[in-house]
């Protein structure tokens, strides 16, 4: 395992990018271990990454840079990014996108957007976060145009996650556009 390797995936997922890795921080920075290691297990280089590996990474550290309790984890410093995921409905913009594996299209079409193993769905305001997100899992994702305003006034909820992502429990294909 290459720790330092590691080290610096977390600290651009925990301090600059959580959108990428579809991770909701608290307003301390704080993430659910389970949901950061289900969102590594979707890259190859990471499919074994355990826990542990989390505990030895931090302690073979000599710049501290994360810290785990309670079954959490967070970056200790360094963050650019707004740290408090607000959970109150709020109006979202006219339009969302979201960046996907093209092997999801068909459930999509079929489902909708669903949050999967996350506790919510998650949307980009641009379309260059959205690709970035879906590259993660394609090297040429899908982008899907998500008529928010439309859906929130037909009773869909929108969070405000930060300047870039916006959450919602489910998306129905309905105010999807698959481009």
């Amino acid at each position: 395992m290459d720790y330092l390797k590691l080290s610096k995936e977390l600290s651009y997922a925990l301090r600059h990018a959580p959108w990428e890795y579809e991770l909701e921080l608290d307003d301390e920075g704080w993430v659910d271990v389970r949901q950061l290691l289900s969102s590594l297990h979707e890259c190859r280089e990471w499919q074994e990454l355990s826990e542990q590996d989390l505990h030895v990474m931090i302690e073979k550290s000599d710049k501290k840079r994360h810290e785990i309790s309670d079954s959490k984890i967070r970056a200790l410093y360094g963050h650019s990014i707004p740290q408090k995921v607000l959970k109150d409905p709020n109006a979202p913009p006219e339009i969302l996108y979201h960046g996907t594996a093209r092997r999801f299209i068909q459930a999509i079409k079929e489902n909708g957007l669903l949050p999967r193993n996350r506790q919510y769905v998650h949307l980009s305001v641009d379309t260059k976060t959205a690709l970035q997100v879906g590259k993660r899992r394609d090297d040429e994702p899908a982008l899907l145009r998500v008529q928010a305003l439309k859906a929130w006034t037909e009773s869909v909820k929108f969070y405000i996650g930060n300047d870039k992502v916006w959450l919602a429990d489910t998306i129905p294909s309905k105010y999807i556009s698959f481009e």
